[in-house]
């Protein structure tokens, strides 16, 4: 996780970041991380030039920025969120897959917020979470009880709901 690089090496995916940070506390500014299906060690900008890299940075900070105020507005927080681009037939970028849903983004509720630990949330963190405390090795299937996904159902429609306030 971002938190536990920072707390080894004062860095998230590579970036360094100001010392003295806790569990959860906002950054100065959002940090802009892509990943890719590449070779480990292959930059982003190597597979599609600098200049197509640069425009997804600024598509993804500036969609970050619109939803995270709209959010904030109606009580959540978005931690984090990630986006999948791609271009069409014409070449032209696009937003591919799903966009800041529970799945994709980290939701906290803002009343709640208490910079220093974890933070209750409105995704899938119950649902890790629960994956761990039994011990899943991320290879088996299993069935989930019926409880934990009836409440990360729950935590789920509680987002929409906010999130769909006028």
């Amino acid at each position: 996780s971002g938190w536990a690089e920072y707390k080894r090496q004062g860095t998230v995916c590579g970036i360094p970041l100001k010392a003295g940070l806790r569990e959860s506390d906002k950054l100065d500014k959002p940090l802009f991380t892509p990943s890719t299906k590449a070779e480990i060690g292959q930059h982003v900008a190597e597979l599609i030039g600098a200049e197509r890299a640069k425009e997804i940075e600024e598509l993804a900070l500036k969609i970050y920025k619109e939803a995270s105020e709209y959010a904030l507005e109606r009580g959540i927080i978005i931690a984090d969120t990630k986006f999948e681009f791609g271009v069409d037939e014409d070449g032209k970028l696009v937003v591919a897959d799903e966009v800041l849903t529970p799945d994709s983004s980290r939701f906290w509720p803002a009343d709640k917020y208490a910079p220093g630990s974890s933070q209750p949330s409105f995704d899938k963190q119950f649902l890790r979470d629960y994956l761990e405390s039994i011990g899943f090795d991320k290879k088996t299937g299993i069935e989930l009880p019926a409880d934990i996904a009836a409440k990360t159902a729950a935590r789920y429609a509680e987002a929409f709901a906010i999130l769909s306030r006028p």
